[in-house]
């Protein structure tokens, strides 16, 4: 395989770490895109052992200018944007700056690549949150888009964005649309790495109760290392065009909790229903869980679950890690990282 050269933003992140890692891996030259407060947050990257072996360049999403500058001067085989504002409920906090950072910045990238460096090849960072309050289930890439947050609505104007410099332009701008995808090296206000560090911090005596909102909600998580797969994938396929990475499959945060429990070493019951419910440890009586109304988020009306077939059938893309595997990867880190008070994202 060719060696490339690749430029990464967003790459201090979960997916670019694992990225930057897969392209390494791969003896391929990977330049790392950083705004000027991300200097010295490179904990995932240094986890990998890898934050030494990147190139890194000053590029802010916010800023036209330096994105102009990076593209001019590096003109990369390849460019994954990675870098968001990925909270989706802090996204009503701050929808001015996600609307530029997410949506914006995106169109400058595009721009720079048509400009200076149209041979480049391109991945926009697609997500589940396009579908917000979808109408049918599961979702494919032809499903209507119906975001229900400023973060969804930003993301959708940098997709579409993206399928019209193709498609108007010629560029080979590409782009996945992820669902849900965890890791030891997710950020801890996500759900998945909320419950593993706190039951870490239960197991070992640090904290005493994990507080969380409905316990039924449902979502197709997948492993982020086997997605970033996919996204190399796409972006050296024939063609340019739009693929849905997911695993097709829903569990419960319920069924989350119980896999990470069982990991903990608890024996996890549930006694009550709705806002009074609690999560007990069966030998001890220790409440382990209880539901807390405050993170409660608006109820979908169709369940999001995404259609892989057409990354399986083109790109022989699948998901491969099952739900209590990836619960154990990542209760196993976190109770490492609270042994050795190492927690730092």
């Amino acid at each position: 395989m060719t060696k490339k050269k690749v430029l990464v933003t967003g790459i201090t992140g979960q997916d670019g770490a694992y990225l930057a890692k897969n392209l390494l891996d791969g003896g391929h030259t990977v330049l790392g895109g950083l705004r000027r407060n991300s200097e010295g947050k490179h904990h995932r990257l240094k986890e990998l052992r890898i934050a030494e072996r990147i190139n890194y360049l000053e590029l802010d999403l916010m800023d036209q200018e330096s994105i102009i500058r990076s593209i001019k001067e590096t003109r990369p085989d390849e460019l994954y944007n990675l870098a968001a504002q990925s909270f989706v409920h802090a996204s009503w906090n701050c929808p001015a700056y996600v609307s530029q950072a997410d949506g914006l910045g995106t169109l400058y990238i595009l721009e720079a690549i048509r400009t200076h460096s149209p041979e480049t090849r391109f991945y926009q960072a697609s997500t589940s949150e396009l579908f917000g309050n979808a109408q049918v289930s599961p979702q494919s890439e032809t499903t209507q888009f119906n975001p229900r947050s400023p973060y969804g609505v930003a993301k959708l104007y940098a997709h579409w964005m993206t399928k019209n410099y193709r498609e108007f332009h010629g560029l080979f701008a590409t782009t996945g649309i992820l669902f849900n995808h965890e890791s030891p090296l997710r950020g801890s206000q996500f759900v998945t790495r909320k419950i593993t560090l706190a039951l870490a911090r239960i197991a070992l005596g640090q904290q005493q109760t994990l507080e969380l909102g409905n316990l039924d909600a449902q979502r197709d998580w997948g492993y982020a290392a086997e997605y970033v797969d996919g996204m190399t994938s796409i972006v050296r396929n024939g063609t340019a065009e739009d693929y849905v990475l997911a695993t097709g499959k829903t569990h419960t945060i319920r069924a989350f909790v119980e896999c990470v429990s069982k990991m903990a070493g608890f024996e996890i019951e549930w006694s009550g229903q709705g806002e009074a419910e609690e999560g007990l440890d069966r030998r001890t009586g220790q409440k382990l869980v209880r539901v807390n109304p405050e993170f409660f988020r608006e109820t979908e009306k169709i369940q999001l679950v995404g259609n892989p077939a057409k990354a399986r059938r083109e790109l022989g893309w699948t998901s491969r890690t099952s739900l209590p595997d990836l619960a154990e990867l990542m209760f196993k880190a976190d109770y490492d990282r609270v042994s050795t008070n190492s927690v730092y994202f």
